[in-house]
């Protein structure tokens, strides 16, 4: 398999990594793509030149994990919208093989809040924000793709390197909302890594897919179960702290079904890994 990551940033470097151990040939575009795995053939292009063309290797999958470097509705429609329009565009122009997968790494920021409730690939996508907006028109262009092409929506990623909910409440500077559990929807670097390749690889996948781990949790709970992890005081509740997020419980059933298996099922596991590397100290 030859896979292009376009956008290989904290996922995309961990899938090239897989790949490559896999025996894979892997090549990872970003503008300075400095510190790659070994063995990652680095690319270094701006996903909107429209020479693109020109640096594209001849890989048969692509997935698109780029990620907006401004948070500014003009910044999400660059990296999430013209970036993808413009990629498609120019892998038609490029020598090599066609495109037999491209896979575009979505959010479910696409989702509106949910009171709470349970959503999946078949909910309604009502974003309620810019964020939303732009992802969800870039898997509008990616679906719409000549290219067989697929979604996977991730939710809130962590892993190695992201610690700051750790070191937050190992310093005692989280509390709790006031207002009722507040769901969060994680997944593991790791395991998003994980996923995409599993995508790659399946027969036939279906064009919508989420990546989130076993277990939503209300957000409390996750504060006061670290908190008990790291041996420091549990979090209290801060009746003025209000929502500041959509709520809701994603469902990954699909991904699921479709034979995947999580390293991480919960953020217990993950965190918990975490924290056995030190990642939670300084």
């Amino acid at each position: 398999m030859q896979v292009l990551i376009a956008g290989c940033g904290y996922v995309g470097t961990e899938l090239a990594r897989r790949l490559h151990a896999e025996g894979h040939k892997a090549w990872g575009l970003r503008r300075t793509p400095t510190d790659l795995p070994e063995g990652v053939e680095p690319i270094a292009a701006d996903l909107l030149d429209p020479e693109l063309s020109q640096h594209l290797p001849p890989a048969e999958m692509v997935v698109y994990a780029a990620a907006s470097d401004a948070g500014t509705p003009e910044a999400y429609r660059a990296i999430y919208v013209d970036g993808v329009r413009n990629l498609v565009t120019q892998l038609h122009k490029r020598d090599g093989p066609p495109v037999k997968r491209f896979i575009f790494v979505s959010s479910t920021g696409v989702y509106g809040d949910a009171d709470g409730g349970w959503v999946d690939e078949d909910t309604e996508t009502e974003p309620d924000s810019f964020r939303g907006t732009e992802v969800l028109a870039g898997e509008t262009v990616t679906l719409a793709t000549p290219f067989p092409s697929l979604v996977l929506r991730l939710g809130g990623i962590y892993g190695p390197g992201r610690n700051r909910l750790l070191r937050m409440v190992a310093q005692g500077q989280v509390r709790c909302p006031g207002d009722g559990p507040i769901w969060s929807n994680r997944i593991h670097r790791d395991d998003a890594a994980r996923a995409l390749l599993h995508l790659l690889e399946i027969p036939n996948p279906k064009p919508v897919y989420l990546g989130i781990d076993d277990r939503p949790t209300p957000l409390c709970t996750v504060y006061r179960e670290v908190a008990r992890m790291l041996g420091v005081p549990e979090p209290t509740v801060d009746p003025a702290r209000g929502r500041d997020r959509s709520n809701k419980r994603c469902s990954n059933r699909r991904l699921r079904d479709s034979g995947f298996t999580f390293q991480y099922p919960s953020f217990r596991e993950g965190y918990g890994a975490m924290i056995a590397a030190g990642e939670a100290e300084g």
